[in-house]
């Protein structure tokens, strides 16, 4: 039922509509700081390793994300350091402008839960929320919005290419 209400209701569609629109604007805001007051994760992910998620024991709840930022995150951090304000500033785009706004939110939902399992809570549990909300609804976040004349176009050009590879 609930379901039903995120999906096809108008009211929902404007209730999506501000929820979008905050959303992206914190995701644009954050990314476009980061691209142009100069950027570098080095110190946050050295931190995130040293100071780990830890458990009531006392003992490290997230090793595996932990290994993954020693041995992968930091010694590419120059990658790191160009995905992270631009995928930012694309997923606050998308979101604003409800562009993709599916493929948008699910992409701030893993940067959220990346945040999440190194050690920032913050606003990452409201975030989290209200992107669920967002991804549960699908299209209809973006209705009012410019997924309104992409999601068909898209749908119809897949289409076309799925029946010439059929033919």
């Amino acid at each position: 039922m609930f379901n039903h209400f995120l999906r096809e209701n108008k009211i929902s569609t404007a209730i999506l509509t501000i929820i979008r629109l905050y959303l992206g604007y914190a995701w644009f805001t954050a990314g476009f700081h980061k691209i142009t007051g100069g950027f570098d994760a080095s110190g946050y992910l050295k931190n995130a390793v040293a100071n780990p998620v830890k458990g009531p024991d006392g003992s490290m709840v997230y090793g595996w994300y932990v290994n993954f930022l020693e041995s992968f995150a930091l010694p590419n951090i120059d990658v790191f350091n160009f995905i992270v304000p631009w995928g930012e500033t694309l997923i606050g785009l998308g979101l604003m402008l409800g562009c993709l706004t599916t493929a948008a939110m699910f992409f701030g939902l893993v940067m959220n839960f990346s945040f999440f399992l190194a050690g920032t809570v913050s606003h990452n549990p409201t975030d989290i929320f209200l992107g669920f909300i967002i991804l549960a609804a699908g299209y209809n976040a973006g209705k009012y919005g410019l997924d309104y004349w992409v999601v068909p176009f898209i749908n119809k050009t897949v289409g076309k290419s799925k029946t010439k590879l059929v033919a």
